[in-house]
This record gives structure tokens, sequence and C-alpha cells, in this order.
């Protein structure tokens, strides 16, 4: 029997904003490895054309936690939760599942494993890296044609100084993490 092996990964959860999301990807073998590098060392470009070539060589799938779930059950637990719904929704289901950290998810009758820094180490989490950061960015960037003032579209959500200052100017939104330090006083 083939051993089917699943990375996995999150991306948001320092933002201020939105949901935080989770890829799972099951590497098919003719996929080049050496390509697949931890999201966060790859260009904006490179990332994207990366997400399309994985897309198209993987089995993958997205996961997310909504902002009311990151206020309800704290940003960890959210993530644990968007990494869960996309372990889940994965088309065949893997022998081991390798997630990028130091904490897994609770899912019955899955074998899953932790390794920190597993975006840099392990091709499949690599991958889901990717998918994740480049399906979020889409997602807060169409967002921010609706608040322009915040400069979601160049920091994702993330407390950058435009984006604190906005906050003190403008109030907090309703994609706004209330819960988080720099939102909740607002």
């Amino acid at each position: 029997m083939k051993k089917i092996i699943a990375g996995v990964d999150e991306v948001g959860r320092g933002s201020l904003v939105g949901p935080v999301y989770a890829a799972a990807v099951i590497l098919n073998k003719k996929i080049n490895t050496k390509l697949l590098k931890d999201s966060k060392l790859l260009s904006k470009q490179n990332r994207e054309k990366l997400n399309i070539y994985i897309k198209k060589n993987s089995s993958w799938s997205i996961g997310k936690a909504s902002v009311k779930e990151i206020e309800k059950f704290n940003i960890l637990n959210a993530s644990l939760l968007a990494m869960k719904r996309a372990i889940k929704k994965l088309d065949k289901k893997p022998n081991l599942v390798i997630i990028d950290g130091n904490k897994t998810p609770e899912i019955k009758n899955y074998n899953l494993k932790s390794i920190i820094k597993g975006d840099q180490k392990i091709p499949s989490v690599s991958a889901a890296s990717i998918i994740a950061k480049v399906s979020r960015d889409k997602f807060i960037k169409k967002l921010s044609k609706k608040f322009k003032n915040y400069g979601w579209e160049t920091n994702c959500g993330y407390g950058t100084k435009k984006h604190l200052s906005a906050l003190k100017k403008f109030g907090a939104t309703h994609h706004h993490r209330r819960t988080f330090a720099h939102t909740h006083k607002i």
C-alpha cells in the first residue's frame, strides 16, 4: 500500500483582520520538490506561480476559521480548527499528516505529527504554506477594496503603522478581531 502524506500549514494568526486559513496538501510524485519553500521566503510573484503549479500537481484543500470563531475560541484553537477542516476536506485520507508548529488538532483516526519549522523542512508543508498564504492574501485584497483606509491590500491586515493609524482614525470594522490587543480598545 502506498503511503499518503499530507502537509498542513496555516496563515494569518498574527493579522488583526479576517479569518485564519489553513491548507492541506498531498503532493503527486512528479512534482519538483526543490521548488518548494516556506511561503515567507518567496516573493509574491514566485508564490503565485508556485500556487498554480502545486494545485495542478497535488491534492489540496483549504480550511478557514472566521473572526467570530477566533474571538470565541482564541487564535490558537481557531488555527487548529482551520487545520482540521482542511485535513477533513482532502479527497483522500492520508496515512500521515505533518503539521507545521508544535500543536496538532484533535482528529480521531488520523496519524498527526507536528514539526517545528515544518514549512522549511517538509515539501508538502511548504506547499501548504504557499496555498494558504496566496488564498488568504487574495481574500484580504478583495476585502481591501471595500475598506480602503486600512492598507490591507499591502499589509494583509497585519499591524503596520498605516493600519494602526487608520484604526485610531476610523475605528475597527466588523472584519477586525476585537479580542486582539490593538483592536479591543477601539
